[in-house]
Parts: structure tokens; C-alpha cells; sequence
């Protein structure tokens, strides 16, 4: 199976990466704007090398492909992908708006190809024990869970692979990214609690301004899940140091669980004896799930539907603010 990956920058050079170490698939073609990074995408052994993402969608040998682009463009990239009947890996938030994503959404199904939204977190060892541990009543009744996760966001180092680079513009754009760190971060989160603790049944979000631009930089949410479980979610990208986590407090036991990066000599073990390090194995998971789905007829999961359902509560916790 040949996998074509749109958008080779940051998130798409681990796609790159890990679609090369596939079963059953491998990427064969890279589109980007990018010379340095298509130039990249060569000397990895990608001989189909596309500027216009329009034309490698054109690729007949194209069986699916990995969207990976700026969420601004994730809408038309994937209306035109499901029109030229490719199954679709898409990164997360879906799109911008709502509006978008129904259309994504729709485009999918009367195109009959496979639509699976890249959550990562949903691929982590420990947060599916988490969720075993929750069906089987390990921890009794949730009564509430505290979920993190702060880092630099797209504050943090950037490198054009030759010198340090700006943060992209569309970032300050809340028309381009959808909105501030809620929707980058946020959608995480509330993905991972939508798939523990059932639909959000209500949410409230408080916004904090740190950086003063037109976009909170952190946010704290809170939320009730249709299991009666009560949430803080709590997402910032006002630190240097990375912290993802969730805490359930529950009737019979508590539960710290992470997804934290590995120190340096045991990451740089797992690197030579895997290929992959312990943080990264999510992403590499989650592609591999995509592509044994597409080779047995499956539906991946999660969804557009997902994606969706995660834009929804982020626009309400945009509306319903909290006062402090």
C-alpha cells in the first residue's frame, strides 16, 4: 500500500519517519512548499516529490494519504482527497470551524473513503490501561479528573533544518488556527477524556492572556462527561518544561497517568534498538492502526465524527466563559 504525505514540516517529518517504517505500507510521495524540505524528503528515498499537493493527488498509485498541513488548509486538502477517492489520515483539530468539518466529514462518506483523525494520545500504553482500568471499576466511580498539558506550544525552538526559524504567521491568526491553545492543546485533551469518560454533556472555559495578543495562550476548562465524571482541563503554552497528564480521583483508588518524554541516555537506547523512543511510539501506533484498518475494510477510529465532536465543545467553551 503507497502513502502519500502532504505537508512535511514539524509534525509531518515524524509521519515521514515513521511511514517508512510501516508493515504493509510505505510512504512513497511527499508534497510540500518547501524546497529544503522536499529536498529533505529525497534523501530519504522519496522519489515522487509534488510542490502542488493537487498533483500528487492525481497519483493513481496514491492508495491513501497523511495530511499534515496548517490547519487552514486541512478543509479543501481533504475535500479534494476524498474526491479523488484516497483514504485520509488527518491531523488533529479537524478544521477551523464546525461548519468545516461537517464538510470534511460529508465529503468522506459520499466519496466512501476512510477518514481517521490523527490522536495520538489515544495510542499511548499507559492512558489505554487507564481506560481498561476504568471499565473494569479498578478506581470505582470517577468523581473527577484533572487533566494537563502545558509546553512552549509554537513558541518553542523552530529550525528550517539549516537556521533557526519565526513561528509561522498563521498562528497569530485565529481565523487560520482556529483559536489559541485551547484548540491546539485543548482538542487533545478532550479528545483523550471524550474517549474515557463518554460525550461531554456541558462545558465552561476561563482564558489566560499571558502574551497579550488576541489569542488566550492558557485556559482552563471545566467539563461534565455524560458518565457524571467532572473535569478541569487545563492547557497553557507558557512553559519551557512539558507536562501532559491526567489525575482521576476516584471513589475506591487514584490514578496519576503521563505522557511524559524520556530522559536522554534511556530515549537515545529505544532509538537504537527500535528506531523509535518511547514518547513517539503513539504517533508511529496510530499509523499503523490507519494502515492495517485500510488493508482489512475496517473503520478507523477515532473519527471525523470524533473531530467534530471535539470542535463542538471547544467553540461552547469559547462561548460559555467563566469569570474570575
Amino acid at each position: 500500500m503507497q502513502l502519500g504525505l502532504i505537508g512535511a514540516g514539524g509534525v509531518g517529518q515524524m509521519h515521514l519517519k515513521h511511514g517508512l517504517m510501516l508493515s504493509g505500507a510505505t510512504i512513497t510521495a511527499v508534497a510540500d512548499t518547501s524546497k529544503p524540505v522536499l529536498e529533505r524528503a529525497k534523501a530519504s528515498g522519496i522519489k515522487n516529490i509534488y510542490v502542488d499537493y493537487v498533483e500528487l493527488l492525481k497519483n493513481p498509485q496514491i492508495d491513501a494519504v497523511i495530511i499534515a498541513l496548517p490547519t487552514f488548509l486541512h478543509h479543501r486538502c481533504a475535500l479534494l482527497a476524498a474526491e479523488a477517492g484516497k483514504d485520509i489520515f488527518l491531523e488533529k483539530p479537524i478544521t477551523v470551524n464546525v461548519q468545516e468539518a461537517q464538510e470534511v466529514i460529508l465529503a468522506a462518506q459520499r466519496n466512501s473513503v476512510k477518514l481517521m483523525m490523527g490522536y495520538p494520545m489515544r495510542f499511548n500504553h499507559r492512558f489505554l490501561k487507564l481506560k481498561a482500568d476504568l471499565e473494569e471499576g479498578v478506581m470505582g466511580d470517577a468523581e473527577n479528573v484533572h487533566a494537563t498539558y502545558v509546553c512552549s506550544g509554537p513558541f518553542g525552538h523552530r529550525s528550517d533544518g539549516h537556521s533557526p526559524a519565526p513561528v509561522p504567521e498563521w498562528w497569530f491568526n485565529t481565523q487560520l488556527s482556529g483559536g489559541g491553545v485551547l484548540a491546539d492543546l485543548g482538542c487533545h485533551l478532550i479528545n483523550l477524556l471524550r474517549m474515557l469518560f463518554g460525550e461531554i454533556v456541558d462545558i465552561k472555559g476561563q482564558f489566560g492572556y499571558r502574551y497579550h495578543m488576541e489569542f488566550e495562550d492558557s485556559a482552563m476548562c471545566l467539563a461534565r462527561f455524560t458518565s457524571g465524571t467532572l473535569s478541569v482541563i487545563n492547557v497553557g503554552w507558557y512553559a519551557q518544561d512539558y507536562l501532559l497528564r491526567l489525575d482521576v480521583l476516584g471513589s475506591v483508588k487514584n490514578s496519576s497517568t503521563g505522557h511524559m518524554p524520556p530522559k536522554t541516555i534511556p530515549a537515545a537506547y529505544q532509538m537504537l534498538t527500535k528506531g523509535i523512543s518511547e514518547f513517539n511510539q503513539p504517533h508511529f501506533d496510530e499509523l499503523q492502526y490507519f494502515v492495517n484498518c485500510l488493508h482489512t475494510n475496517q473503520e478507523p477510529s477515532p473519527t471525523g465524527l470524533d473531530g467534530l465532536r471535539d470542535l463542538e465543545a471547544i467553540a461552547k467553551a469559547y462561548t460559555n466563559k467563566i469569570n474570575i
